[in-house]
């Protein structure tokens, strides 16, 4: 923040403070997106697809059982790669590596345990992201601009007082700045267990930052 003065040279200068306010909720999540994947190995690349194909419809299977929604099971990704080892400085072919990744959206994010134990069950291999996002987030975004803008004015009300300045009450100026929230983002490889997975979503900023002039 900063603020400028103008002498008697220059009579008809205009006069301002510049404050950032910021403001920030919290939140819960609404709902969670993962994603799961099926990763296979094999010599010959047909069978290491039917593998896969074999694996992956019975994931999605076990998740239609869990009463998650087909429209909410997304193929994200699917790649095969010949992988190599290296003797003697020459690439020797190994195996087909084969990896099928869907996305889940889990609306009951109470649900994310049993999701995640549920496809591992069934066979895959790794959870590549837990990503949490809030429903409204508009809604709480709006409250922190709020929240920011109330903030700009007392800073400007404190830089007044403290210089014995007649402060405008009202802005000559509000800029909105944009930043990214923080999401809530874990990255894991799962194994079969016996133990729940416990998954603890915590809360999220929401936050918003106004750049305000005031005239004085």
């Amino acid at each position: 923040m900063y603020y400028s003065t103008g002498g008697q040279q220059v009579p008809y200068a205009q006069r301002v403070i510049i404050v950032n306010g910021q403001g920030k909720v919290m939140a819960k999540a609404g709902y969670v997106q993962l994603q799961v994947e099926v990763n296979t190995q094999g010599k010959h690349v047909q069978d290491t697809q039917k593998d896969n194909a074999i694996i992956m419809n019975r994931v999605m299977q076990s998740l239609l059982a869990l009463k998650i929604p087909r429209e909410h099971i997304q193929t994200t990704g699917y790649t095969i790669l010949p992988l190599y080892d290296f003797e003697n400085g020459k690439q020797i072919f190994n195996e087909y590596e084969v990896t099928n990744a869907i996305t889940i959206k889990v609306m009951d994010t109470n649900q994310v345990g049993a999701v995640i134990d549920t496809a591992v069950q069934n066979g895959a291999n790794r959870i590549s992201s837990i990503q949490f996002n809030i429903a409204d987030v508009d809604a709480h975004y709006q409250q922190a601009l709020t929240l920011a803008l109330h903030n700009a004015q007392m800073k400007a009300k404190t830089i007044a007082d403290a210089m014995y300045l007649p402060l405008q009450p009202q802005p000559i100026e509000i800029v909105e700045e944009h930043e990214n929230s923080p999401v809530l983002y874990k990255s894991m490889t799962m194994a079969d267990s016996t133990i729940a997975t416990p998954i603890e979503q915590g809360q999220m900023a929401i936050n918003a930052t106004v750049r305000v002039k005031f005239q004085y």
